[in-house]
């Protein structure tokens, strides 16, 4: 068989050979190296060659992979500046607080981790003692991303440092009181603490390089200089599976982030298992961030192993840790010197002689222990060796032991995930492997004690003075004193309240309208921050590109082919649109940067994401929690909103369930706003809540998502009527009556129904009133419903308030009270939304919606075929009214004949 390799040309091929000659006598050295010491120097001299041409700026492809060894050699590596010795006890302080917080927290059944933490203490400790930069520091500080099942060590070392008892910690996972602790990295349970929600795994990494980018943004827009603030992200092995975590690495290596720095602790180990078990994930984690562009270091063995690698002097101790898998790997650290001197060494006969050379002891440590994440010094090298790199962003893959000194039962153990307690015995053998003066009489009841060696300890002393040299305690998130925002001039919204006139205008046109003009403000609309997923044309926010520019670090280093257009595409290192090109994950990313540079940068800014409806809620709304849990500011856009608005796009993109999901986020208000002044009306009540003066009660850090619909409609005048502005933002109000809407009813004791509409259903709504008028005799009401969830919401909570006693009636209720008739409701998402209110409206309810898959078609056939036509709607009022003997039952017969339906 035909080896493909050797039918494949070279790219060289394609370039003329100046030299054949020269060429010649290069592969004939390699073939001499191969043949006379191996074809494993031969590669290790094409590798320091390559290595070295890189180094000399000679354009060539980078090695993905280096030699499974650490990346900075051990006479290269720096000598940390701190008290090794004091943070060594630091450190065991904070190992045994954290596994006796667990602990005692598995006696009320609810769990906890220790074994991440016990791997990762190293990675944290180095950091904090020499690194990470507090509030009080240059720009910022710095940004962290705590891995989430890190989260008891990061407790341990507030109570270390004072700023938790030991109440806190006993009531870690046990929140209702209000004294305890959340489970991981919750801003909204631990707001003063927790910065960053990371244990949705995957969400970490993705959102920490969107942090770092828009660190620069604010830098490059001239917001703040917050260039001093570096971001850290913790991430485990296992964390990298997910899509979201690898799915920005080109953007954060394209725009030269350096202010970026993952640490993935690589333990080898997932929840079940190795992650990689007849693999290497270090390896492949290296190559993948080297092909994307990133540098990498490599801390892989501590310094146990120096005196092995002395020894190996013919490269076969660097080639088996090559090709020994991780699972293997993770044996060795659970067997003895002999299993590993047979297993490992006796592979090859250079090994064996090297084994000769080691005790047992020697061998043991190296295997079991001796690892680059667990050694200060190491750790050192590899975080000074990030912060002074520069042009990229770096990743430390840093190799440890998960469940480190928790002792043998839960070193590297499968099942050491799940393991959430440690016996007394083996607390007090981990006690005299870290030290620690905790006599066995503290030990009450089979209950271990807390440590903690006094306020004015030498090691507390030494860690509150390493952290007020960086700056001030971390982690830790601080609620900025903000002047409130100015509201913009009347003038933008009140422009929307006389409506289009003959003009046929759709919500997402007013939406962009109404912001083209927010950002002219003088003094909030450089605050603004559009973000858009490649999707601008369709939304008609092409007309912004020339006047705020899109965002790029590097400007615009081309002539735009449409540059002799009015709205020509421009990029500028000063933009204010951040298009993020086809990522709906990545622009919510950079929502939740936005929506909180509040607090992370004490820089109010408001953020607003529009997109396709269909591929946000449903496609990001993990990352809308998250952002709900970071306590996030803004406005999101569902755009082309509703099940048969979108005309032709089909299935995939016919929304009929955002606000479904919208609904279950507590920090989402949710609406569906019908017309242009009603977007108003809600935007400028937004801004002010979030933004500006917020009533008494309010909670500021909510977000808003509004759906638009691109179906072009007439826009009429605000309603004059009092309590109109109320309705809007409570979610409900009377739009018109039959009277009001000039609509002829014959009888003076006609038949009247209540019809509710949401979206660009009101506009059905409104022709069925018509018709009911005209071909039926009956008269009806037209009502917006432009937030069902917020009634929902509205009337929970009276229902909360009469159980406390306390009487309060719905305002669902109240706005309807008195009104004629049975209501009819219709929207195009599916009647789960309407009917989120059906139990608190007195009178008779029914729905229409737009349930099941959607369909290609055009807008008129879509709703015939949902039953949400105007039509529909004329045949649903007359069987509700015929039900209660106000109209013939042969009406609704007739009706649907002549309809067609």
């Amino acid at each position: 068989m035909t080896d493909p390799q050797a039918i494949q040309p070279s790219a060289l091929d394609q370039l003329p050979d100046r030299d054949p000659e020269e060429t010649a006598e290069w592969q004939a050295s390699l073939d001499a190296v191969a043949k006379a010491a191996g074809p494993h120097r031969a590669a290790y001299l094409m590798r320091r060659t390559l290595e070295r041409a890189e180094g000399n700026g000679i354009a060539l492809p980078k090695l993905l992979e280096t030699d499974y060894v650490n990346t900075i050699p051990t006479a290269a590596e720096p000598s940390a500046p701190g008290d090794e010795e004091m943070e060594r006890r630091i450190t065991a302080w904070n190992r045994w607080n954290a596994a006796a917080m667990v602990t005692r927290g598995s006696k009320h059944g609810v769990g906890g981790h220790i074994a991440t933490f016990a791997s990762a203490a190293w990675l944290y400790e180095t950091g904090f003692n020499h690194f990470f930069k507090g509030k009080e520091a240059d720009g910022s500080g710095d940004q962290l991303y705590i891995q989430g099942h890190a989260s008891p060590g990061i407790y341990a070392r507030a109570f270390l440092d004072g700023r938790l008892t030991e109440q806190h910690l006993d009531n870690f996972r046990q929140e209702a009181g209000g004294e305890g602790l959340p489970s991981y990295p919750h801003p909204r349970r631990l707001p003063w603490l927790w910065e960053f929600p990371t244990v949705s795994m995957g969400l970490g990494p993705l959102s920490a390089i969107y942090q770092a980018r828009f660190n620069r943004y604010l830098t490059n827009r001239g917001i703040k200089d917050v260039s001093a603030s570096h971001v850290w992200a913790f991430l485990g092995d296992g964390e990298m599976d997910e899509p979201e975590s690898t799915a920005a690495l080109a953007l954060a290596s394209r725009e030269g982030l350096d202010n970026l720095t993952f640490v993935i602790n690589c333990n080898l180990q997932r929840l079940d298992g190795p992650v990689r078990a007849n693999f290497k994930i270090v390896q492949e984690l290296e190559a993948q961030f080297r092909g994307a562009g990133w540098n990498v270091v490599k801390s892989l063995w501590g310094s146990a192993w120096d005196e092995l690698f002395q020894l190996d002097t013919t490269g076969a101790l660097v080639r088996r840790l090559r090709e020994v898998p991780d699972a293997q790997v993770q044996t060795y650290q659970t067997r003895g010197a002999a299993y590993i001197r047979e297993d490992f060494f006796g592979k090859d006969p250079a090994l064996v002689e090297l084994a000769k050379l080691l005790s047992d002891d020697k061998i043991l440590e190296c295997f079991h222990v001796s690892r680059g994440g667990h050694e200060a010094r190491k750790v050192f090298a590899a975080y000074k060796a990030a912060v002074e790199f520069k042009g990229a962003p770096t990743v430390i893959l840093a190799q440890t032991v998960k469940g480190h000194t928790l002792g043998e039962g839960f070193a590297s153990k499968n099942a050491n995930h799940q393991m959430k307690k440690l016996s007394v015995d083996e607390f007090k053998a981990m006690r005299d492997l870290l030290e620690l003066p905790i006599s066995d009489s503290r030990f009450v009841d089979g209950v271990v004690p807390y440590g903690h060696p006094g306020a004015d300890s030498p090691e507390v002393r030494y860690l509150q003075e390493r952290r007020a040299a960086l700056g001030g305690p971390a982690p830790a998130r601080r609620t900025h004193a903000l002047a409130p925002l100015p509201a913009p001039a009347d003038k933008a919204f009140a422009s929307f309240d006389k409506g289009s006139g003959a003009q046929n205008i759709a919500t997402t046109m007013a939406f962009v309208r109404l912001v083209k003009d927010l950002v002219r403000d003088k003094e909030t609309g450089k605050r603004w921050v559009p973000i858009v997923p490649d999707e601008a044309r369709t939304f008609g926010m092409e007309s912004l590109f020339p006047s705020l520019g899109i965002y790029s670090p590097k400007g615009q280093t081309y002539e735009p082919v449409d540059r002799d257009q009015l709205m020509y595409y421009k990029e500028a290192k000063n933009g204010q649109i951040l298009n993020e090109g086809i990522t709906e994950a990545g622009s919510m990313a950079d929502f939740i940067a936005a929506s909180t540079a509040y607090s992370t940068h004490g820089e109010a800014m408001i953020p607003f994401y529009i997109f396709y409806s269909m591929f946000g809620w449903q496609r990001t709304a993990d990352q809308m929690w998250q952002l709900g849990d970071q306590l996030g500011r803004g406005f999101l856009v569902g755009a082309t909103a509703g099940r048969t608005t979108l005309t032709g796009e089909g299935l995939q993109h016919a929304d009929g369930h955002s606000p479904v999901i919208a609904a279950t986020n507590p920090a989402a208000l949710s609406y569906d706003p019908a017309f242009a002044y009603e977007i108003a009306t809600i935007v400028k009540d937004g801004l002010r809540r979030m933004y500006g003066e917020a009533a008494p009660g309010e909670d500021q850090n909510v977000f808003y998502y509004l759906t638009v619909y691109n179906e072009p409609m007439p826009q009429p005048a605000k309603p004059s009527a009092p309590g109109v502005d109320e309705g809007i933002l409570k979610g409900l109000y009377r739009f018109n009556t039959a009277e009001s809407a000039g609509v002829e009813v014959a009888a003076a004791n006609a038949p009247r129904i209540q019809l509710l509409g949401s979206g660009t259903a009101i506009h059905w709504v409104l022709k069925a009133q018509r018709l009911l008028a005209e071909e039926w005799g009956v008269a009806s009401d037209v009502w917006s419903a432009t937030s069902w969830t917020e009634l929902r919401r509205d009337a929970l909570e009276a229902d909360a308030a009469l159980l406390r006693g306390e009487e309060r009636q719905p305002y669902v209720r109240r706005a309807l009270q008195g009104a004629e008739g049975p209501v009819l409701a219709v929207s195009d998402y599916m009647r789960q939304v309407p009917d989120q209110i059906a139990q608190w409206v007195e009178q008779d309810w029914s729905s229409l919606g737009a349930d099941g898959f959607g369909l290609s078609d055009t807008r008129e056939a879509a709703r015939r075929h949902f039953g949400v036509d105007a039509q529909s709607i004329v045949v649903a009022a007359l069987a509700q009214l015929a039900r209660r003997g106000e109209v013939k039952a042969t009406a609704v017969k007739e009706a649907r004949e002549r309809y067609g339906l």
